[in-house]
């Protein structure tokens, strides 16, 4: 699990990519502290499993799914991308829930000073801002931010200075993909709301073994 809180910015060092997987290389430094293989670090908000350590980075395996439904394919060597650990058990909880698992990606359309800070417009289709609210969180690039506006095309978000000295997002330019996680609670919530699937009635003769068995509770 992550935060949404990014420690540092990496570089892209390379892709290898064959018919059937693809192995991201990442130039890396604060996030190789007490680094192991098999850890996960999100990589734009994409959670990635270590499987080698370089002296000044590490490579992650990126499955076929992974490529389809996030922006990872379209980095080059020297992209920058933005790198959060998972977080520790006694670490702070800075951000939100976020699993590291992309929704799906959206565009950026605007950018526009105001103040100290930068409203950013990403559009998106309906399946992803379904799950996006007003002064809720969302995961843009594995950035937590908070929502200030949403409609039917799009949301905005407002980045205050330190997020922009921290993170890619402000160096991108409209027409740029992002990756975007929802708040997974939401999801959560979606689902249970859902019907139940009809449960066998119990025997007139009472609760039995077999009736038990029957509807999952042995």
């Amino acid at each position: 699990m992550f935060t949404g809180i990014v420690e540092e910015v990496g570089e892209i060092t390379g892709l290898r990519q064959s018919a059937t997987s693809t192995v991201l290389g990442v130039r890396a430094k604060t996030v190789l502290g007490g680094t192991q293989l098999g850890d996960s670090i999100a990589v734009n908000g994409v959670c990635l499993t270590v499987v080698r350590l370089t002296a000044d980075g590490f490579e992650g395996d990126v499955m076929p799914e992974t490529m389809r439904r996030t922006n990872l394919g379209a980095l080059r060597p020297k992209s920058r991308v933005n790198l959060e650990r998972a977080m520790a058990a006694d670490g702070r909880f800075g951000g939100h829930i976020v699993a590291g698992h992309v929704d799906g990606t959206g565009t950026i359309t605007d950018l526009s000073p105001e103040g100290n800070a930068v409203w950013v417009t990403v559009a998106a289709a309906p399946n992803i801002l379904r799950y996006i609210v007003e002064k809720g969180s969302i995961t843009i690039d594995g950035i937590s931010l908070t929502v200030a506006y949403v409609d039917n095309t799009c949301f905005k978000v407002s980045i205050i200075p330190h997020t922009g000295q921290e993170t890619t997002l402000l160096t991108r330019k409209p027409g740029y993909v992002v990756n975007l996680e929802c708040d997974i609670v939401g999801k959560y919530i979606e689902k249970l709301m859902q019907p139940a699937p009809a449960a066998e009635e119990a025997p007139s003769g009472g609760i039995t073994v077999d009736f038990l068995a029957g509807n999952g509770f042995l």
